[in-house]
């Protein structure tokens, strides 16, 4: 592994490490882009992990590491199983078997904010601000270890007061970062959707976390807004965070990922820099479909022909099933991976769970 300046301080309990872009290359250079790869310093590691709703299988996932430093984009097509994987890392589910952990440390049992505590925090895909608290204090909520919070302390303000100083300043510190700052007695309810998630990661930094796991940051957010923050994901890089994030945007995984984990039907199908992820044709028929490239062969009359005869056969005895079945076909179950006997991806994670 290059060598890299480790955070040592009582934040990073040694587990940040600030990598610059030349050191990122060199180390993702060695890892083989395949599912599972093993990388030369793993902060997060899971095996054999699986989560069923019923009789579907949202995720199961043999083996992940994420790399320390660094920033993991983690893609798929909508029902891949990304946000239940998050869940799962997180505490905020729980898994049918399998083991993960943090450096060393099994957190397959643990809840969420003991998962936080131990410096893994995430956010949400819908962002859960306190939206009739002010924005100074939903941040000022993300620090750890706060006096004031016991029963019996509460009614000592002598014994944390300074404390609650020092954290009021360190709030508004992180506001500035994040440019809130000028937000910070509005309550949050009132801010857009973009500067909500500004203040999610706001909170999420106020508990100094070595690594930071951002479900689809740029849902929701004005255009405008979206390059403020990638800049910020990658100040999160910057000062030696590891960050995981869910992504649609093939575009924003190129500009600022290291390395890539690719999603379908809750199984891990490759892992690569993101330039290589084009050249990968397990990637392409995920969110294409394993027939997108095949030519449709017509007859000089515009019949369809071969290949293209049998599919069209096949879509229409699907749409005559689902006719006398009831269906609609103004809004069609009927669909190119139906007709040819595949299961689709479901359109999003709640749908597997009912």
């Amino acid at each position: 592994m290059p060598e890299s300046h480790t955070d040592t301080g009582p934040a990073s309990s040694g587990g940040r490490v600030t990598l610059s872009a030349h050191e990122r290359a060199e180390l993702f250079a060695t890892v083989p882009p395949e599912p599972g790869a093993a990388k030369p310093d793993p902060v997060l590691v899971a095996s054999n992990l699986t989560r069923t709703f019923g009789g579907l299988t949202a995720v199961d996932v043999a083996h992940l590491e994420i790399q320390r430093g660094g920033i993991t984009g983690l893609i798929g097509p909508n029902g891949a199983g990304k946000t239940t994987l998050f869940n799962l890392l997180t505490g905020f589910d729980r898994p049918d078997s399998g083991t993960w952990s943090m450096d060393g440390t099994a957190l397959g049992k643990l809840y969420p904010h003991q998962v936080a505590r131990r410096g893994v925090v995430r956010t949400f895909q819908l962002t859960r601000a306190l939206s009739k608290l002010t924005v100074l204090d939903n941040v000022r909520l993300g620090a750890r270890a706060q006096r004031g919070e016991h029963m019996a302390r509460a009614l000592m303000p002598w014994t944390w007061r300074a404390q609650e100083r020092e954290i009021t300043a360190r709030a508004r510190e992180v506001l500035a970062r994040f440019q809130l700052d000028a937000k910070a007695d509005d309550l949050a309810g009132s801010l857009s959707g973009g500067q909500r998630k500004l203040l999610e990661m706001a909170r999420a930094l106020m508990t100094e976390p070595t690594v930071v796991m951002l479900d689809e940051p740029m849902a929701g957010v004005n255009p405008a807004l979206t390059q403020n923050l990638l800049e910020h994901i990658k100040s999160l890089r910057d000062d030696g965070m590891t960050v995981v994030f869910v992504e649609h945007d093939m575009d924003v995984i190129r500009d600022i990922s290291d390395w890539v984990v690719v999603m379908a039907q809750g199984t891990v199908i490759a892992e690569s820099p993101p330039e290589a992820l084009g050249d990968n044709q397990a990637v392409v028929d995920a969110y294409l479909g394993s027939h997108h490239d095949q030519a449709l062969e017509f007859d000089e009359q515009g019949n369809p022909v071969g290949a293209t005869a049998v599919l069209a056969e096949r879509l229409e005895q699907a749409e005559i099933a689902t006719l006398e079945a009831g269906g609609d076909l103004a809004e069609p179950e009927v669909t190119v991976d139906s007709a040819l006997g595949r299961t689709p991806p479901e359109s999003d994670e709640e749908s597997r769970k009912s």
